[in-house]
């Protein structure tokens, strides 16, 4: 188990002074703040901003700041990443290791069956677990998620635990309205397209969503069928790949399905306009 690996001594890059600092707890308090300060730039966490954002670390105790630590590193993050993920969420600092860390590292094992090896990927690519709630947010989110599909070999996975911190009525929902209605697909239509590509729940609806829609529809007269079968079509950047590309072929009078259109690299793109533009002179 994680949790039981997690011990309460300070990390080794402490000084046996420091040591001492923090463990008797009965020093000048100045010192231990500066100690404290110290450690945290130790781990490259902004003291002033974990300062500013939780103002209760001020008077938080060296040993317990570095239990969380110690906590963290014990799923297997290096203490880069610890110190990356304690300098973004500094509320984490103070947090009760058992009552508030814990339990979603038993969710991710327990509930979603992600394996020991890949908490510190789901935790990496979204630290924002760790200050999550199991039953107000988590939980809820998971529950969502498997009515849309994300079960068996369609699972959440290591590389989408982001869809879990998202909020069911003011995050997921919409967006699953937007596509239904804005396009005329049936939520089953939805669902296999955020099935085939998570990462259409998280893009913005007024920032992405509908301004590729509306390029799609407007200037390529595209049919919103292709948008079903190639949804990743979203993940692109609408002005450095999608008009750009768009634009070449449209100036060579090309016709090309999206996914052709969008999947190769630039070189090979450009490879291929150049192949077209060497073909056409020599019909000439």
């Amino acid at each position: 188990m994680i949790a039981a690996r997690c011990c309460l001594l300070p990390p080794p890059c402490f000084s046996a002074v420091r040591v001492r600092c923090f463990a008797g707890e009965t020093s000048d308090t100045g010192i231990l703040f500066r100690e404290k300060l110290i450690y945290l730039q130790d781990l490259n966490v902004d003291p002033h901003k974990a300062l500013r954002v939780n103002p209760s670390l001020r008077s938080a105790s060296i040993s317990s700041v570095v239990s969380v630590e110690n906590l963290l590193s014990s799923t297997g993050l290096s203490r880069p990443a610890v110190g990356r993920i304690l300098d973004m969420f500094p509320d984490l600092l103070t947090s009760d290791p058992e009552s508030e860390i814990i339990p979603v590292l038993r969710f991710l094992t327990d509930e979603i069956s992600i394996s020991e090896e890949d908490i510190p990927k789901s935790i990496s690519r979204c630290p924002r677990l760790l200050i999550s709630s199991v039953d107000h947010q988590l939980r809820p989110a998971l529950a969502f998620l498997k009515t849309l599909g994300f079960v068996g070999r369609d699972t959440i996975t290591s590389r989408n635990t982001v869809l879990l911190v998202s909020n069911v009525e003011r995050t997921l929902i919409p967006k699953i309205e937007y596509l239904e209605e804005g396009l005329g697909f049936t939520r089953e239509e939805v669902a296999k397209m955020v099935v085939r590509s998570p990462a259409l729940l998280t893009y913005s609806v007024d920032n992405n969503l509908v301004p590729k829609v509306e390029f799609f529809m407007e200037e390529m007269r595209g049919d919103v069928k292709e948008l079903k079968r190639f949804p990743q079509y979203f993940s692109f950047s609408l002005e450095r790949k999608i008009k750009p590309r768009h634009r070449l072929l449209k100036e060579h009078g090309i016709f090309m399905p999206l996914s052709e259109m969008l999947k190769v690299s630039d070189g090979q793109f450009n490879n291929w306009l150049l192949e077209l533009r060497l073909r056409s002179v020599e019909r000439r």
